[in-house]
Parts: C-alpha cells; structure tokens; sequence
C-alpha cells in the first residue's frame, strides 16, 4: 500500500510542470499581450540599449573624422579629469542639491494635496482646484520661466507686494534670480506650482482603491479626519509611495535641464549650473564628446546604483520594491 502511494506521489511530481515549462505556457496563454508589447521592445533596443555602444568614445579621444579602430584609447583619463576638476565637482553638487530639494518637496506636496482634496466635500470645487493645479504641467519650461523671470523681477508682484506690505523701500526693489543661494529654493518653488497637480493623480487614484467601510467605522469609533487621514489613508497608499519613491531616488542624478539653463545666469551659475549644463558647455560646445560621454555615463551609473540601494533598502524594510 505503502509502496502504491510512493508511486502515485512521485509520477505526479514528474508530471508537475517546471518553471521553464511553465513559462512558455504562460508566454502561450499571454500571447496578445506579448505581440501587443513587441513594438516597445524593438523601440527599447534601438533607444535605449544600442547607443550604449557609444560609451567606448569616454574611453577615447575621440575625433569626428576617425573610424572607430583609428580612435586614440586614453582609458580612465576622461574620469580622472572630471573627478579633479572643480566646476564637475561643483556642478555635482548642484545637481545632487536640486534634485534632492525636488524630491523632498515634489513628495511632500503631492502627497498632502491628495490628502486635502480626498477631504473636499464639494465635488465642484475639487474639480476646479484639480484643474487649477494640473494645468501648469501641460505648460513648457519655457514659457514657465518666463513666468517665473516675470514674477520674480524688479518690477514683478513679488517685489510690488513687498514694497506695498512696507518690507522694502522703492528703488531697492529685490533681484531674486541674482541671489545665487537663492537659486535652489527659486527652483524647488517652480518645479512644485508646476508639477504638483500631476503629481497627485497617482496618489488620488491609490486612494479610490481603499474600501470605504475602513472610513465608515473609523468615523463610528470617533475618529476625526486628521485621525482618518493617518491611520487609513497614509497606510493605504504607502505601497504606492514607497514605490514612486525608489523610482525618484534612481532620478537624482537628472536633476532637469531646461529649467536651470532658462533660468540659469551669470549671476546664479555656481548654483544653477547642473551635469547636463556642464556636457554641454564643456563637452559638446568645445566637441570635447569623449568627456560629453563620461559625464553622461556617470550619470547612468550613478542612478543604477541609487535604484537598486533604494529598492534594497525597501526589500529590508518590508515595503514594496520596483524589483
């Protein structure tokens, strides 16, 4: 009997599929969804992963007119010169300062704006308020600097309303954008009247998926809506959060580019100047492309590794992770 059930056991176990049977079987049974995907593969191939052949020329000194096997190969010489130059190192630190202000604030904003608009009552007036922060998003950065120049300059509100509320005299009107220190919270304030109101459609459908019996008993109990707030809403989109957290922390090193060179001068440059600013200038404009590509490369690097340390450091904690 024994010896019959030991039988039984094992040819079932034989017939139980592996894990590479079992992927062709799903791989099968997904197939539209697999030729629907195939489009923006062959797009992530071309785009994304054949220029990365392009990153031989940062250890070269590459000139336009040679073939590949003609190039000079100079090896790390690329990196050791952006690592003992002082504006790269300078511009590092603008551009790991920028981008940190815009996580933190870009966060914080989005997520208590979602809050407060979960809380709004007036179906209307959220509508209006929703409408009324989406739409600096869909404005290009251009002409967001120039709004932001305008509002900011000597004859601006900012400066008039200063001048009216008695905190400056006339004629010592305030140049904001001439302030250098001044430079990273200009940009942090810009980029959150810009982009908050995106921002909070992701947390604002993470809450419509929370089951509202949760608010309907916690009222019961006695629980006010900041108690409501903390105990239902914040827990019910925190895997939400934590995942557009990890995928901002692998964004640190792309700290923007059109914001800082619109609103970037000479004035404020030891603090508007970021990494693709310096390509730029240093880089491309004096057809320096090897050093162009080294500074790029880093970049890249540098954010993989910010992604899988941040996605880690989630996989630890328990929360949800990207990968």
């Amino acid at each position: 009997m024994e010896s019959n059930i030991t039988t039984a056991t094992s040819s079932v176990t034989s017939n139980k599929p592996t894990g590479l049977k079992l992927f062709f079987r799903k791989l099968v049974q997904q197939r539209m969804l697999v030729l629907m995907s195939v489009p923006f593969v062959i797009w992530l191939f071309l785009f994304k992963y054949m220029p990365l052949w392009g990153w031989t020329t940062a250890f070269q000194k590459y000139k336009p007119a040679r073939s590949f096997s003609e190039q000079e190969w100079v090896g790390w010489d690329q990196f050791n010169f952006l690592f003992s130059d002082e504006r790269f190192l300078r511009v590092l630190r603008n551009t790991l300062a920028m981008s940190g202000i815009n996580l933190i604030l870009g966060f914080v904003t989005a997520v208590i704006l979602a809050l407060l608009l979960n809380e709004l009552r007036s179906v209307i007036f959220k509508r209006v308020v929703q409408t009324v922060t989406y739409m600096p998003h869909f404005l290009s950065w251009v002409v967001a600097a120039g709004i932001i120049q305008s509002t900011l300059s000597t004859d601006g509100i900012i400066n008039v309303l200063l001048i009216k509320l008695g905190f400056i005299d006339k004629g010592n009107e305030i140049l904001f954008l001439g302030i250098p220190k001044d430079f990273w919270g200009i940009l942090g304030a810009g980029t959150v009247w810009k982009e908050i109101g995106w921002n909070t459609i992701v947390y604002l459908a993470a809450i419509a998926t929370i089951d509202p019996s949760q608010y309907e008993a916690a009222e019961m109990d006695g629980a006010g809506r900041f108690r409501r707030m903390w105990h239902i809403t914040l827990p019910g989109i925190r895997s939400v959060i934590i995942v557009l957290l990890i995928l901002n922390i692998g964004n640190l090193m792309q700290s923007g580019f059109e914001a800082q060179y619109l609103l970037g001068n000479g004035m404020n440059i030891d603090y508007s100047e970021n990494i693709d600013i310096f390509v730029l200038k240093y880089g491309l404009e004096q057809s320096n492309f090897s050093l162009a590509v080294a500074g790029g490369m880093f970049k890249s690097v540098v954010s993989i590794v910010l992604l899988v340390i941040a996605n880690n450091v989630a996989k630890r904690f328990g929360g949800s992770r990207v990968f």
